[in-house]
């Protein structure tokens, strides 16, 4: 893939990512990186001055009206190559699990920041990813083409839901994962490929100090698996070393 843009990358997964993508033995021309406070992104800044070819854009997603101004300053590098690549990472869990201690704005802000974010940033991003499928019209349907990878989880399964709780965060996940299957029909056509991905219970703020994957395990298998994505798993739902999940 030439270009990438993938959102949270001031920390864990996405940072993880980054370094990941840039670990190829050919890295993407062009890898975008989105973080929502640039002073805080220190490791992340520091990539970005040792390579040249990490871009680092400050956004906070919650804020719709900014991604149009993320988009043209994607397409001012790209030009008429486009986007390859869509990353929808960064997301959020709240800490209220148990439905008595569940509160509605929760519920807003988790819905907010992993649904309708991804959703309205793919929608924003289309143009691009439409010229990327236009200029690699000799590709098959994948990376190397055009694609939206969601970073999705377990807890969005309802068929492996079997200890209930956390009512904002699977919700909210199973919310992206009926987005990506939509994607998935409305963009077919143009030949755009489009996954729900589960990185694993991986150590990092969000995952905790339990969990048994490090970052760099889950990230490296991330980036192995959606290079091998085709046409044949275009709305599926897979984990990070590629098997596929149940709804």
């Amino acid at each position: 893939m030439k270009s990438i843009l993938i959102t949270g990358c001031n920390r864990g997964l996405g940072l993880g990512l980054v370094k990941a993508f840039n670990s190829l033995p050919e890295p993407p021309q062009h890898l975008f990186t989105t973080c929502r406070n640039l002073e805080q992104a220190t490791e992340l800044n520091e990539l970005a001055i040792k390579h040249s070819n990490i871009h680092v854009l400050e956004i906070d997603l919650k804020n719709f009206e900014d991604y149009d101004k993320l988009v043209s300053k994607i397409a001012d590098v790209t030009k008429d190559a486009g986007l390859n690549v869509l990353f929808n990472n960064a997301g959020m869990a709240t800490k209220s699990v148990r439905l008595g201690a569940t509160k509605h704005q929760d519920l807003l802000d988790t819905l907010h920041t992993n649904t309708v974010a991804p959703i309205m940033l793919s929608k924003a991003c289309l143009p691009l990813l439409k010229t990327a499928s236009q200029a690699n019209a000799s590709e098959s349907m994948g990376v190397g083409r055009a694609a939206i990878i969601n970073m999705s989880s377990i807890l969005g399964s309802i068929q492996a839901n079997t200890d209930g709780g956390m009512y904002a965060y699977r919700t909210s996940k199973a919310a992206l994962n009926a987005a990506t299957k939509s994607m998935s029909i409305d963009l077919r056509d143009q030949k755009i490929l489009c996954v729900s991905l589960h990185p694993g219970w991986v150590r990092t703020d969000m995952g905790g100090g339990n969990a048994p994957l490090d970052v760099a395990t889950s990230t490296t298998q991330i980036v192995e698996t959606i290079c091998k994505l085709n046409e044949s798993h275009n709305g599926g739902f897979y984990q990070y070393d590629g098997d596929q999940l149940p709804w």
